[in-house]
């Protein structure tokens, strides 16, 4: 990015540069601050506001581009040979040139627009600024289809006119099925969302690109569109969704009603789960974003360590979609430097559970909820998950006994086998570790 802005000032038609470098120095300012600011936990609402920026500029520059089209096409040709920069680019377009750069403009502005209004609205609920659970207004697909009908025939218009009016028509429809889009689609499948709005923010720079005629913006945003829309439909494999579903908010509401969930909660001190690890030779731990939060994550690499030394079998087990960001439990475990070779994918472990003694879930809910087999009504039914309450004995780490982050009961919390380790999971593993030596 560094040499991309490089080549920006000092390339054809550089200019402004006082501007230039208070915009840069004021974009680094607040860059900095934001870093030092947001925690870990934090990550997934700030790579969505981000891909929020992405959008805006977007929109603002397939604008910029309109009207600047619009005044060279009303210089005459003298006036024109004496244009720089974009402007001269413009000047030199032919006919076709022209109605092809419509085209672009008119597809930067669509893309950038809805990946602006997905990206807040999934930074919204992200963040908790808004619930998690999938909401649509009447009408439903009818309301997306209808944006998009719009927005089909605006770029056939302003194909032909180059107006305005079917660009500002086109925008507003474009903001709307962004919007509604995301929420649309509930809180279990938001992993797979930040991955798509990543998608869409870089195929929102290679439409700027284009309408540019800058390469590396289409090469950068072709590279960051294929590899996220690449995530995105692996993520989905993983957990057993459509992919065009996903994206077009069709999971995340139910279809009846759920299953009721039988009998309650027991829970457990630290002196209980002490004496089960003792007595235990098989563990596996299961983090979730829960432990992101509570930033338990150097307690768990301690806890481990200790087990390790007592010669017990730990590993840990990840879900595809264990946090709130593909790859968040593993930076964690990094981060406290976990030996990677005990941090296990679903696939790898999931047939291990019945051999094993002690399985302990520190934050986590819907990876390891039972009635996404049980259930066909539920929200997150055919995902898979972490098949955890096979294993002999089950303890949940978990600050209270509401619903994890999709507003979904668990009925892993209510098995016979299950005991819950109540409270902040730092907290927590703090006293166990008291009892481990």
């Amino acid at each position: 990015m560094g040499l991309a802005v490089f080549a920006t000032l000092v390339g054809p038609g550089a200019g402004l540069w006082l501007l230039s470098l208070l915009l840069i120095a004021a974009g680094g300012g607040i860059g900095y601050v934001v870093a030092q600011r947001v925690q870990m936990t934090e990550m997934p609402q700030l790579v969505a506001a981000m891909h929020s920026l992405v959008g805006l500029a977007a929109v603002f520059v397939g604008f910029n581009a309109h009207i600047e089209l619009g005044n060279v096409l009303a210089m005459s040709h003298e006036a024109r040979e004496g244009l720089e920069g974009f402007a001269a680019l413009l000047a030199h377009k032919t006919p076709v040139e022209q109605s092809i750069l419509r085209v672009e403009v008119f597809l930067g502005i669509f893309i950038g627009a809805v990946t602006f209004t997905g990206s807040v609205v999934a930074y919204g609920k992200l963040s908790g600024k808004l619930g998690s659970v999938a909401t649509k207004l009447p009408g439903g697909h009818m309301l997306n289809a209808s944006a998009a009908g719009l927005s089909l025939l605006c770029l056939i218009w302003y194909f032909n006119t180059g107006g305005f009016l079917p660009l500002a028509m086109m925008t507003l429809a474009a903001l709307f099925i962004g919007y509604h889009l995301i929420m649309g689609i509930g809180g279990a499948d938001m992993p797979v969302v930040v991955s798509m709005l990543n998608s869409y923010s870089g195929w929102a720079a290679a439409a700027i690109g284009f309408s540019l005629g800058n390469d590396l913006l289409i090469v950068v945003g072709a590279l960051v569109g294929s590899s996220g829309a690449i995530l995105s439909y692996i993520m989905c494999k993983a957990m057993n969704r459509s992919f065009i579903s996903v994206i077009l908010g069709g999971f995340g509401g139910t279809t009846g009603p759920q299953m009721e969930v039988e009998g309650e909660q027991i829970a457990i001190d630290a002196d209980g789960v002490a004496t089960a690890l003792d007595e235990a030779d098989s563990i596996v731990i299961i983090p979730g974003y829960g432990m992101a939060v509570a930033q338990a994550q150097q307690n768990v690499a301690e806890l481990t360590k200790r087990l390790r030394a007592k010669g017990k079998t730990v590993r840990f087990a990840i879900h595809p979609v264990a946090g709130r960001l593909p790859g968040h439990m593993n930076v964690l475990l990094a981060e406290a430097r976990v030996p990677y070779d005990i941090v296990m994918e679903m696939d790898e472990i999931n047939d291990d559970f019945p051999t094993t003694d002690v399985a302990i879930v520190i934050g986590s809910n819907d990876i390891v909820n039972p009635a996404a087999q049980d259930d066909p009504n539920s929200p997150i039914a055919g995902m898979p998950v972490l098949e955890c309450w096979k294993a002999k004995q089950v303890f949940v780490s978990k600050r209270g006994q509401g619903t994890g982050y999709s507003g979904i009961e668990n009925p892993l919390f209510f098995k016979d086998n299950t005991r819950m380790f109540y409270g902040d999971a730092k907290a927590s593993l703090d006293t166990l570790l008291k009892l481990i030596t």
